[in-house]
């Protein structure tokens, strides 16, 4: 209840008489397998001067899971082709063995772009920047008009990452960590929870309590199995 004023002042809190208003989660539009190949494709020859570079910051993003800023601070140093890790670090600018930083896996597609990009640029130094462009949505919005799936932003792309990785059978609270959440997973069950659920349901689908027949056993159809019982052997 709100109390109206007395004597040219209150003394509760005004908002109190309001109820927090419920934040609903932003539904992910994100594009299918097939679909996200296309709009690569269609990035990489597009025809303009940095086309290629453009599509490899789109799978860069997609295969780590970087935010846009942290993907144009990572530079070849951080790239470990022995641990098969990137290290993503808090501060760019402090890269030692105390600074606060995170692994991200590489995972085989990253490995692949990697390599690749290593053999097109041979002079590359180990603190110039892996990717050569740091933004490109001009070029997904065309991308992505021309195959026909909604707009996608660099941060949409890290959505993605996650999205696969859990689809993948990949625990939320390891994606989180990847991701460099903070919060034991929270956020990230809040936004990707009901893939989790999605996947047990298709996973439950596979359990079985009757005896599993032997793979050279073929099933009689239903009208020789009547038959069968009728007339005894067949």
């Amino acid at each position: 209840m709100c109390w109206p004023l007395a004597s040219g002042a209150r003394y509760d809190n005004p908002a109190l008489c309001f109820k927090r208003a419920s934040l609903k989660a932003k539904k992910l539009k994100l594009p299918e397998f097939d679909k996200f190949n296309d709009f690569v494709a269609t990035m990489e020859v597009a025809g303009g001067r940095f086309s290629r570079s453009c599509a490899d910051l789109v799978r860069f993003l997609v295969y780590g899971g970087f935010r846009k800023s942290e993907a144009a601070n990572i530079q070849w140093q951080d790239c470990d082709f022995v641990g098969k890790k990137i290290a993503v670090w808090g501060d760019p600018e402090n890269r030692t063995k105390n600074g606060e930083f995170r692994s991200v896996p590489m995972i085989p597609v990253m490995v692949q772009l990697l390599d690749r990009s290593k053999v097109e640029r041979p002079d590359a130094k180990p603190d110039d920047s892996v990717m050569v462009v740091h933004e490109c949505q001009k070029a997904m919005d065309r991308a992505a008009k021309i195959v026909g799936m909604p707009r996608i932003t660099h941060h949409g792309l890290r959505h993605l990452f996650a999205t696969r990785c859990i689809e993948s059978s990949v625990d939320i609270p390891t994606v989180s960590r990847w991701l460099g959440h903070k919060d034991g997973g929270e956020l990230a069950m809040k936004v990707y929870g009901h893939l989790r659920d999605q996947h047990s349901v298709e996973m439950a689908q596979k359990g079985t309590f009757s005896k599993r027949q032997p793979e050279n056993v073929i099933q009689m159809p239903e009208q020789k199995a009547v038959l069968r019982g009728r007339c005894g052997r067949i």
